[in-house]
């Protein structure tokens, strides 16, 4: 065969971007290792991912606590600035869930009860929870303080801190009173949705921050108590863990002795109608009932039947005291003055 010449086509490959030569000869190697170590992730999250969080639940709770604190303010709010306001608490509940969801993410994936959160199922990454949450942050802050106030902003950035900061990287993992303290995070809404209007706060806005501050340790404890080897199994000191089902069963009750008077509160100083002073009552004795049953419930219960049902009736009792709150707000602004 003929050899070929200068100018003739040469057949064998050329090289190329990513190519290397050996000797004469060249290695197609058109993607390396470390090429190829260098595409993007794809993300696995979806809308709902970052939906939950926000941890909804608990924002529907802080929606209503801050609407009720709003409704109860003297004077008037526009009501597009009204939404606007409640929107921005709104998104600051949520960032305060989205930064404990961050930091704890670790000790989330060991628990039974939040192992399927989106940060330990794998299906969003720690950084991008963490910029979700300090962007919503921001925002949320910046959008209060433009639509009311920016002493309403500045409590709730306040809010936002001592939930992340305070509760979530300080008291959650070295004391077992960190439910008692950091509870106050979830206690602010009523203040910031009072002071959205009034630019202040008031002993009314005191007395509902009072409520939901006194709720919250029974609230927990007696979740805690059946969930009690989940939280030992990552080390978070929960009063059951460190101080014995006893002990803790004493506190539930006693906190329960304090909470029922002060939801009366409202009624007795005359910042809430006969329905809410009525229903206050009985949803007070109801909670006593339960939080008694808790108390005198035998040491090393397995079930723990009277705790679990405490644990479900205070979610219903908190609800219900806001609620009536709220509709007697509504009611009193409709209706003639001195019709109710």
């Amino acid at each position: 065969m003929a050899e070929r010449r200068n100018g003739s086509h040469d057949d064998r490959p050329q090289a190329g971007p990513g190519s290397r030569r050996t000797g004469s000869r060249f290695d197609l190697t058109l993607l390396d290792a470390n090429h190829t170590n260098a595409m993007p992730a794809i993300s696995l999250a979806e809308p709902r991912d970052y939906i939950a969080l926000l941890k909804p639940r608990v924002m529907s709770l802080v929606v209503l606590t801050a609407i009720t604190g709003m409704a109860l303010a003297p004077g008037a709010i526009h009501p597009t600035l009204a939404v606007i306001s409640i929107l921005s608490i709104a998104i600051g509940a949520g960032a305060s869930g989205a930064l404990n969801m961050w930091y704890d993410s670790d000790i989330d994936a060991v628990m039974t009860r939040t192992a399927n959160r989106p940060i330990p199922a794998g299906r969003i990454d720690r950084e991008a929870a963490l910029a979700f949450g300090l962007i919503l942050s921001l925002l949320a802050v910046s959008m209060l303080g433009l639509a009311s106030n920016w002493f309403a902003a500045g409590l709730l950035a306040f809010t936002i801190f001592f939930y992340a900061v305070i509760y979530t990287m300080g008291l959650k993992r070295s004391t077992p009173q960190n439910i008692v303290i950091g509870g106050a995070a979830g206690a602010f809404p009523p203040m910031v949705g009072w002071a959205a209007v009034t630019g202040g706060v008031a002993i009314e806005s005191i007395v509902l921050f009072l409520i939901i501050f006194l709720w919250t340790p029974p609230h927990f404890w007696a979740l805690a108590m059946f969930k009690l080897k989940d939280y030992g199994s990552v080390g978070v000191p929960m009063l059951p863990n460190v101080a014995g089902e006893r002990a803790t069963r004493l506190q539930i009750f006693l906190y329960s002795l304090v909470l029922v008077p002060v939801g009366v509160a409202p009624w007795l100083l005359g910042f809430a109608g006969p329905v809410y002073g009525v229903a206050s009552v009985l949803l007070g004795a109801n909670f006593l009932r339960h939080a008694y049953a808790t108390f005198r419930m035998p040491d090393g219960d397995e079930k723990m039947l009277p705790a679990k049902k405490l644990f479900a009736f205070s979610i219903v009792y908190l609800f219900a005291l806001f609620v009536i709150l709220l509709g007697e707000a509504v009611a009193r602004s409709l209706l003639p003055a001195g019709w109710y």
